[in-house]
């Protein structure tokens, strides 16, 4: 999940407190260009409210001119929108076509109840399997939360979406490349969690213009974090500070860690003798080892702290969404 469906799940408990029933569409699938990516979401009530996104707009004109007149009171049920679709006129102006669930949760303890728990997914409480029959309500069931699986499955009437804890950016010592990487993390969505335990760079995390919300200080050193608070598989754990004495115990703890990305900056000698050193000193293993991104990032030619940074955070965007099985 990213922030703006943490923040349409809090909005839906608010009207749900208020007394309004609540529609809450996910995106299920993309077919081309589409604006949104499986698994986004939109809320909204019957007097035209509503937060998230679908689309550029289009979509959402029409589907709330539909619910004003009463449409989708079924507990599930998917429409198309696009090409391909028949129950709407709207074209999307990138072309392609987006299926939605629309699910109608009536203003009752039940449906506060669930919100509540996809809420909490969000948050990082716990990892859900949601699975809608269409026309019936939704089922959740807890599961594994580093498990490697699509956000959503499809097998003829049944959806399967896996909610998971929001995209969490780890790093380990404030750099200047880390500074920059911080920034575009916060703007990409993510839950970012700086581990710092030196004063100078404290100082210079604070008087960094940074954004605020999901951006955390802990005055810890990196490797002690990870071992006592760690971090769940929607996780990714950067190590930029040029220093082996932070970067090696970091990655050594890393390493344990459910986290999808794990990656150290360096060049490629300086990687290839961190990972000697970790195999001969830290006992890595191959597999361990392999887990490690050093050199860390795509290959884009960067140079300055910017185009390193946004090479990083291109290479753990890429990470993310790529389906990979499970290690």
């Amino acid at each position: 999940m990213q922030a703006m469906d943490l923040y349409v799940l809090e909005q839906a408990r608010r009207w749900l407190a208020q007394g309004l029933s609540v529609w809450l569409c996910t995106v299920i699938h993309t077919y081309g260009s589409s604006p949104r990516s499986p698994g986004a979401l939109l809320a909204a009530t019957g007097k035209g409210d509503f937060v998230g996104s679908l689309s550029g707009g289009c979509i959402e004109e029409d589907f709330l001119r539909r619910v004003a007149r009463g449409e989708f009171t079924a507990p599930s049920q998917i429409i198309r929108y696009g090409e391909g679709g028949e129950a709407s006129p709207v074209r999307l102006p990138c072309g392609g076509a987006i299926d939605v669930l629309i699910e109608f949760l009536p203003a009752t303890f039940t449906s506060a109840g669930y919100l509540e728990t996809l809420q909490g997914a969000a948050g990082g409480e716990h990892a859900w399997i949601k699975r809608v029959t269409l026309s019936q309500e939704a089922t959740l069931q807890r599961c594994d939360s580093g498990a490697a699986m699509p956000v959503v499955q499809r097998s003829g009437d049944t959806l399967t979406i896996r909610l998971a804890a929001l995209s969490h950016l780890i790093v380990a010592g404030v750099s200047s490349v880390g500074l920059y990487c911080i920034e575009m993390a916060a703007m990409l969505g993510f839950d970012v969690t700086v581990c710092e335990h030196r004063a100078a760079e404290q100082r210079q995390f604070h008087q960094a213009s940074l954004p605020g919300g999901r951006v955390t200080l802990v005055e810890l050193f990196p490797a002690r974090y990870l071992e006592e608070v760690g971090c769940h598989g929607q996780s990714a754990i950067v190590s930029l500070t040029h220093d082996p004495r932070i970067d090696d115990l970091t990655l050594m703890e890393a390493v344990n860690t459910p986290a999808f990305y794990i990656g150290a900056m360096g060049s490629k000698l300086n990687s290839q003798n961190r990972l000697q050193r970790l195999r001969q000193t830290g006992g890595l293993t191959d597999a361990q080892l392999s887990r490690i991104r050093a050199p860390i990032g795509l290959a884009i030619g960067s140079k300055t702290p910017a185009e390193i940074a946004l090479a990083i955070m291109a290479d753990i965007v890429q990470s993310r969404n790529t389906f990979r099985p499970e290690r």
